[in-house]
């Protein structure tokens, strides 16, 4: 029994012993776990807390914006303002939401169709539908949502509805710098205008494009424009004010125009930018490329002539004057009573190799250097025979565009210096390159040419006392279907002011427009466009701090320059170069 007894304890006790080694074995099993999984969540919280204080902290202040389709890429920047030369805002962008949805998470399309209906009226239900039934992952339901509409629909519930935050690009200024500006598509890139041309800096945010545009002056174009349009009843209108000595654009306006914030407008006629886009025949504008050609080649002086008593007739041609004086013309009256035959008979003496050479300095051979996409391409001639130097002499058998015109103009009233007409601004104590088109003596005697037309000659409509305006007049008969038609115009003026030292060239131009009672039923460059750049000139001068200037000393008698207020007879001596 004893034996018996001590191997049964013995049993026993080896039993105990092993049930505490599995106990012990059980419990820092246990242990380990729990120790684990305490790890685990710490690592989670930690992870946790590390995002909250990156996203509260460290992170951006505002979510990232979303903006290609379907939301797969994300912008880093907002697109930049564009500002006037004051600092005035002209585009700028707004944080806004885009509606999708995820058709395989709509539950029930129809009442989701109909609920959407109610709260975004503008939605067309049978469209909403069909997208919803779709199955698609991603398809669009609306775009640029207010806060409002956003909060409204957000209170639906509906799953499956989902918000993308993106910009909306807004222009304050609506229609005033409409073509200048341009606009941009539904994913906020630039399709037109300075957006476009500057799309790739202004993706890049930073700090505002400051464009030289006066908003001030451009809101007085497009004003006395859009009357004149609509007083001639003209098919559109073009107008342009340029510095004349940076080739800063203070003022561009083409009409019709469009609203940049409602993109549809931009279409047809409203999108075409008259002042660059557009080439023209500019009639008797060109006259003054003509005279400072003439002059600066050494071919006239002030105190030539030629003999304007006749037509001219080459092979099936004929040139002839609007207001002929049927008599010897000097230079100066060739210009002031704008004779296409003084003109014609001056250019070939000129020839046409020469005209063609200056033409490409003053920056017609080729597009205008304007910084924007729109820019049209100059029609010449593709043979130049004495035909057509003698046409474009007068505005003829060439088209450019305005800005080609007014920075011809730009070079010819400020020293001879052709400066490239931009739509930037130049900051103070930038170096300004420009190219040398015409001598400075050939500028001074334009200037005194261009007051002249306006105080005895055709563009008498455009003077304002004290300012001294200098400008030409034009009148071009349109080219349709290979014929002029006589009663399709374009009626321009190109002058600069003051023409003691100039400092802004203005130019407007009218497509087709119609004479009425004011006009005596004319439609002309003088009657139509030379009053409007005269009250442009009367308003802008104080605008910029212009004070008008004193008397002017009448040319005497004897000077070239002395033209009789009603014309009178050329002087004898006076000497002439041969007529053609």
């Amino acid at each position: 029994m004893r034996r018996e007894d001590a191997q049964s304890r013995d049993i026993d006790g080896s039993w105990r012993i092993r049930f505490d080694g599995t106990r012990k074995e059980a419990l820092e099993i246990g242990r380990t776990r729990l120790l684990v999984t305490g790890v685990v969540f710490c690592l989670a919280f930690l992870v946790v807390a590390g995002r909250l204080v990156d996203l509260a902290v460290l992170g951006p202040a505002a979510e990232p914006r979303l903006v290609a389709a379907g939301g797969s890429a994300a912008q880093d920047f907002r697109r930049a303002d564009i500002v006037d030369r004051n600092g005035v805002l002209l585009a700028t962008s707004l944080p806004t939401a885009s509606l999708y949805a995820d058709a395989r998470e709509i539950i029930d399309p129809r009442q989701a169709a109909a609920r959407l209906v109610a709260v975004l009226p503008d939605l067309d239900r049978d469209q909403v539908l069909a997208k919803l039934t779709s199955k698609a992952g991603f398809v669009w339901l609306r775009r640029n949502l207010t806060p409002r509409q956003t909060y409204a629909v957000n209170r639906l519930g509906i799953p499956g509805l989902h918000f993308l935050q993106a910009e909306n690009r807004v222009y304050p200024q609506g229609r005033e710098a409409a073509h200048v500006l341009g606009l941009t598509d539904v994913d906020g890139r630039g399709i037109a205008g300075a957006e476009r041309f500057f799309d790739d800096a202004l993706r890049r945010g930073g700090g505002a494009l400051e464009l030289s545009i006066d908003i001030r002056i451009q809101a007085l174009l497009r004003r006395e424009l859009a009357a004149a349009v609509s007083d001639f009843q003209a098919l559109g209108a073009a107008a342009l004010v340029v510095d004349a000595r940076s080739g800063e654009t203070l003022g561009m306006v083409s009409l019709p125009d469009f609203d940049p914030n409602v993109p549809a407008s931009a279409r047809g006629e409203a999108a075409f930018n008259r002042v660059a886009k557009g080439v023209y025949e500019m009639g008797s504008t060109l006259k003054l490329i003509n005279t400072a050609m003439a002059l600066d080649s050494g071919t006239v002086t002030l105190s030539d002539g030629y003999d304007a008593t006749r037509p001219i007739r080459v092979a099936r041609y004929t040139i002839s004057d609007f207001h002929a004086r049927n008599r010897w013309l000097t230079v100066p009256e060739i210009l002031v009573y704008s004779s296409n035959i003084g003109a014609a008979k001056m250019a070939l003496d000129v020839g046409g190799a020469t005209q063609r050479a200056y033409l490409d300095r003053f920056g017609f051979l080729k597009p205008a250097a304007t910084e924007l996409p729109e820019v049209g391409v100059p029609l010449i001639p593709a043979r130049w025979r004495d035909i057509n130097t003698m046409t474009i002499a007068y505005g003829h058998g060439i088209a450019v565009s305005p800005v080609q015109l007014a920075g011809a103009v730009g070079a010819i009233v400020n020293g001879g210096i052709r400066m490239p007409v931009t739509i930037l601004k130049h900051h103070r104590g930038a170096s300004l390159v420009g190219e040398r088109v015409v001598s400075a003596e050939t500028s001074n005697a334009m200037r005194r040419l261009m007051r002249l037309v306006v105080r005895r000659g055709t563009g008498r409509k455009a003077d304002v006392p004290g300012y001294r305006v200098g400008g030409k007049t034009g009148t071009a008969e349109k080219l349709v279907a290979r014929r002029y038609r006589a009663d399709a115009l374009i009626s321009s003026f190109v002058g600069a002011f003051p023409t003691d030292a100039p400092r802004y060239v203005v130019l407007v131009l009218f497509d087709e427009p119609k004479g009425n009672k004011s006009t005596f039923g004319y439609a002309t460059g003088g009657w139509v466009a030379a009053p409007v750049v005269g009250r442009l000139v009367r308003r802008i001068a104080p605008l910029v701090g212009m004070e008008p200037g004193g008397e002017e000393k009448e040319p005497a008698p004897g000077n070239p320059l002395f033209i009789p207020v009603k014309g009178g007879t050329m002087k004898a001596g006076v000497r002439t170069v041969a007529a053609h």
